[in-house]
C-alpha cells in the first residue's frame, strides 16, 4: 500500500527582475548550495518525511542546446537517491537562462522538453515531477502584473506566456514519459477565488474565476467557455494552438496538485481591480471547485504562513490546512498528499520578489540557521500521529514508487573535458 505523502520542499524560484538584469535565486539567498546536505538530513532524520519537492534551478544546468551541467544535480540527487528521499522533481520555477530570454519566446516550448527528456535519462529512478511549477502564476506575475522575467503588463503577453509554458509543461511530459513510462506529474498550481465586493462587481469577478483555470484547462484538455475562448483568441491564441491542448494533454498521469494561502482569495471592485482579502472560503470549499471541474486525485503542495509575534501563528495555520485537508479527504475526494513549503525559511516574498532586499520570511519548518521551528516540531509531530492512518486513495498511486537500481550518470562535456586534462 503507497502511503499518504507527507511532503516539504526547497524553495527554488529563480526569476529575473530589473529588465533581465539581475536574477533573484532563493537556493542562494536561503543558503541550500551550503547546506544542501544538511538540509536533506534535516528532511529524513530529523522530520521523518519521505517525499520532498526538488530541483536545481533551470539556469544553471541547461547551458544551451544540448549543453547542461549536471555537477551540482548529481551531487544532490544522488544523496536523495542513497537516502530513499523520493523527489518530486521541480524542472522550472519561475525562471529561465538568459540565453532563452524569457516566456515569450516561442521556442522555449522545445528546448524545455529536451531538457526534461535529458533530466530523465539522467535520473531514470525519478518519478514524480512537476515539470512547471504554478503556470498560472508564472505567467500572471511575469506577464500580467510585469513583476519577473519578460515584466510586461497585457492581456496578449499574458496569453503568450500561458500558451508556452503550458505548451512546454505537456511537451516535458511527453519527453518524461518516453523515457520513463510510468512517470506521474503533480502540477503544483495556485489555487484561487475572486469575490465581488458590490454587486456591479460580479461580472468582473465571473469572469476573473474563468481565468483562474486556464492554465489546467489548456494542460488537462478541458474546454474553455465561450468568454475565454474569445478572450484567448483575441490575444493571439490560434484555433491550431488550442487544439494541440485539447488533443495532446496527459491527464491520466496527473495528479493536481494544488496550493493555498490566505493571500489567494481576493475581493474584486467594479472595475475588476483585486486585492488579497484573507480567507473566506478556505482550501477545502476551493479545492471541491477545481476537484469537480478535472475530476483528478488531488495533492496539497504548498501552504504556509509566517511565525508572527506570538510564535504560534504558523502552528495555527498548519492545523487549520491539515482539518482541512481532512475534511476533503472524508467528503470523498482523493487526496493523496500534504505539503509545507518550505523546509526553511524564505527571503524577500514579502515583496513577491521584486526586489533583492534581504528580508528573511519566517515562513519555513526551519529558520536559516537551520533551527527547528514551532511549526516545524507541529509538522513532526502531526506526521507521527498520522503516517499509518492515512492510505492513499489514488488509483494514479497505485503505480508502485518504483525504486529502481542506481545507475552512475555518465560525465557532463566539463567533467569529461576535465578529466582529459587531469
Amino acid at each position: 500500500m503507497t502511503h499518504f505523502m507527507f511532503s516539504t520542499g526547497i524553495e527554488n524560484s529563480s526569476p529575473t527582475i530589473d529588465n533581465g538584469r539581475k536574477r533573484v535565486d532563493e537556493m542562494e539567498a536561503c543558503r541550500h548550495y551550503q547546506c544542501w546536505r544538511e538540509d536533506f538530513a534535516l528532511v529524513q532524520d530529523e522530520l521523518r518525511i519521505g517525499c520532498l519537492r526538488y530541483g536545481p534551478p533551470l539556469y544553471k544546468v541547461f547551458l544551451g542546446p544540448n549543453r547542461f551541467d549536471w555537477e551540482f544535480a548529481d551531487l544532490s540527487f544522488g544523496e536523495l537517491d542513497t537516502r530513499g528521499i523520493i523527489p518530486i522533481a521541480d524542472l522550472c520555477h519561475f525562471g529561465v537562462p538568459d540565453w532563452i530570454g524569457d516566456f515569450q519566446n516561442p521556442d522555449f516550448p522545445e528546448l524545455f522538453a529536451r531538457y526534461a527528456r535529458a533530466f530523465a535519462e539522467r535520473y531514470p529512478w525519478v518519478q514524480l515531477y512537476t515539470p512547471v511549477n504554478e503556470m498560472f502564476v508564472c505567467a500572471t506575475f511575469s506577464a500580467a502584473y510585469g513583476w519577473w522575467n519578460e515584466q510586461l503588463q497585457s492581456d496578449r503577453s499574458f496569453v503568450t506566456a500561458l500558451k508556452h509554458i503550458v505548451k512546454a509543461n505537456v511537451l516535458a511530459m511527453h519527453a518524461i514519459l518516453a523515457v520513463r513510462p510510468d512517470a506521474i506529474f503533480v502540477q503544483s498550481e495556485s489555487t484561487e477565488y475572486f469575490h465581488a465586493a458590490n454587486p456591479k462587481a460580479i461580472g468582473p469577478a465571473e469572469i476573473l474565476n474563468e481565468r483562474r483555470f486556464l492554465s489546467l484547462d489548456l494542460n488537462y484538455g478541458h474546454r474553455v467557455n465561450s468568454e475565454m475562448y474569445r478572450f484567448l483568441a483575441d490575444n493571439g491564441l490560434t484555433d491550431q494552438e488550442y487544439d494541440f491542448f485539447m488533443n495532446e494533454h496527459l491527464k491520466s498521469h496527473c495528479i493536481m496538485g494544488n496550493d493555498y494561502y490566505s493571500r489567494n482569495e481576493h475581493m474584486v471592485d467594479a472595475k475588476g481591480k483585486t486585492e488579497s482579502c484573507g480567507e473566506i472560503f478556505g482550501y477545502n470549499e476551493l479545492t471541491r471547485q477545481y476537484y469537480d471541474r478535472y475530476g483528478l486525485p488531488v495533492m496539497h503542495t504548498e501552504t504556509n504562513t509566517c511565525e508572527g509575534p506570538e510564535g504560534n501563528e504558523a502552528v495555527y495555520w498548519l492545523r487549520k490546512e491539515w482539518a482541512n485537508v481532512l475534511r476533503v479527504r472524508n467528503s470523498g475526494v482523493p487526496i493523496v498528499g500534504f505539503t509545507w513549503y518550505s523546509l526553511t525559511d524564505q527571503v524577500d516574498w514579502d515583496v513577491a520578489l521584486r526586489e533583492k532586499l534581504g528580508h528573511v520570511n519566517p515562513l519555513g519548518l526551519y529558520d536559516l540557521d537551520r533551527n527547528l521551528r514551532p511549526v516545524g516540531k507541529a509538522y513532526k509531530q502531526l506526521i507521527e500521529d498520522w503516517r499509518e492512518v492515512l492510505p492513499a486513495q489514488s488509483v494514479c498511486l497505485t503505480v508502485p514508487l518504483a525504486r529502481r537500481p542506481r545507475v552512475h550518470p555518465p560525465k557532463t562535456p566539463i567533467q569529461a573535458e576535465q578529466s582529459e586534462h587531469a
